[in-house]
């Protein structure tokens, strides 16, 4: 009798022993970020997948923001769509009006069982993903507002106070002026994203429309607007500038001569993402970099007003099975957690997403440790946002930027005045917003 019990055990040992592990379910996530921030994504989808074993997410470049959008939509005309897409800003609009295709993050939330405090972000990231009835529909993940940096050592060589940054555009006239003429660089500033940062964020700290309808957050029947006197005054002294040799035209989108020009020290100021914070250091190598808000013109306003959001947010997408979406309610709240978050967001310079997250770092004591690294969130949490200044939302902005870009490019080669370029980029932008609304009503 005893034999044959240790007979039976021993069997029924073999066979649960060749029984097959569960399977995890796999989790599809498109992404556009490379180099350095793509091994810090690739390490946080990592370390979620080591953290249990129910699932296992997949991250997958897919290039620029644009070809990473592009890939995601085809995909799903296909039926091969990713569980998750990261998109930019821009894309907002595009991805709310694709309907069917979106699984709104709260819902996603709610319906899996997961916590879901849409008040524990930062106010500007809900306010921008957030559906007319407060609904948050994609996970902030990766958000950025753009920042002034300078080199601290060009200053001083030039007379000036290397700890005072210029806060007004007139400083920045008067500080370039004494930069360029004292020989301490061949250039004062350079810019990238001459759409998002010199025209968009441009309006929306001077509390100036870029377009009807609350900026396209209203509906599709919006209009620009970005063609009037603030931002008009703004270009003329863009130009005014750049044939005076105080700035230099960092090239289209995302300027991808003005980051050079500041690692060289050719240029003393440079306009960028703050999610350029970790780049800048690094390459900065000969230099003291310095950092402060974007400039304003203090004739038009006293009281300059929140700079608007870039980066990205992670959208789920239809035609899943439940399983999948458990697995990626699961992670979003993972991303959510301030320890991911704070390491994510210290070490790209990305925001800090969540209120708590903020709390932390000031608790370990990163700001502090770190002069400069509060600017982003201070910036774009300064006052209370107005319909101007909340951001933009329209559909196709894409192919508005590169109006834009163009219709700037006319301007600095004297081929139109800067009202007339502005004109022009309000003009065929509205072509294209029309075509985006008839493709979509």
């Amino acid at each position: 009798m005893f034999k044959n019990v240790l007979f039976l055990s021993a069997s029924l040992a073999v066979v649960l022993s060749a029984a097959p592990v569960a399977a995890q379910t796999e989790i599809a996530w498109w992404h556009a970020m490379d180099a350095e921030l793509g091994k810090k994504l690739e390490q946080i989808a990592s370390d979620f997948n080591a953290s249990q074993t129910e699932f296992k997410v997949i991250p997958t470049y897919k290039g620029s923001y644009a070809e990473t959008l592009t890939s995601a939509i085809a995909a799903f005309r296909a039926n091969e769509q990713p569980a998750i897409v990261q998109v930019f800003e821009v894309g907002t609009g595009t991805m709310m009006a694709a309907k069917g295709a979106v699984y709104p993050v709260y819902q996603l939330m709610a319906d899996n069982g997961e916590a879901w405090d849409p008040t524990s972000f930062l106010a500007p990231v809900t306010g921008y993903y957030s559906d007319t009835d407060g609904n948050i529909l994609s996970m902030p993940f990766n958000s950025s507002t753009p920042i002034m940096y300078y080199n601290k050592d060009v200053f001083e060589k030039a007379g000036l106070d290397r700890d005072t940054a210029p806060k007004t555009w007139a400083d920045i006239e008067n500080f370039s002026k004494k930069i360029v003429e004292s020989g301490a660089a061949p250039c004062g500033f350079t810019t990238a994203w001459v759409s998002w940062i010199q025209t968009e964020n441009l309006s929306a700290i001077h509390d100036q429309p870029f377009g009807t309808l609350e900026n396209g957050f209203g509906g599709l029947g919006t209009e620009f607007t970005f063609n009037g006197e603030v931002q008009a005054k703004h270009w003329a002294n863009l130009k005014k500038w750049a044939d005076e040799g105080l700035f230099e035209y960092g090239g289209p989108v995302g300027g991808p001569d003005a980051a050079p020009k500041f690692y060289a020290q050719e240029c003393a100021i440079f306009m960028n993402s703050s999610a350029g914070r970790a780049g800048v250091i690094n390459n900065a190598k000969d230099f003291e970099v310095g950092f402060a808000p974007l400039p304003y013109y203090d004739d038009v306003t006293t009281d300059p007003k929140n700079s608007i959001i870039g980066g990205a947010t992670l959208w789920a997408l239809n035609g899943k099975d439940p399983e999948v979406y458990k697995g990626v309610a699961q992670f979003f709240t993972y991303l959510s957690q301030p320890e991911i978050q704070s390491s994510w967001h210290q070490a790209t310079g990305y925001l800090p997403i969540t209120n708590a997250t903020y709390e932390l770092g000031k608790e370990q004591g990163y700001y502090e440790a770190n002069p400069g690294s509060d600017i982003a969130i201070n910036q774009i949490t300064r006052g209370t946002p107005t319909p101007n200044s909340k951001g933009v939302r329209f559909g196709n902005l894409t192919q508005i930027r590169t109006v834009v870009d163009e219709e700037f490019e006319a301007m600095l080669a004297g081929t139109k005045t800067p009202q007339e370029a502005l004109d022009a980029a309000v003009e065929r932008g509205n072509v294209i917003l029309r075509d985006f609304e008839a493709a979509n009503s």
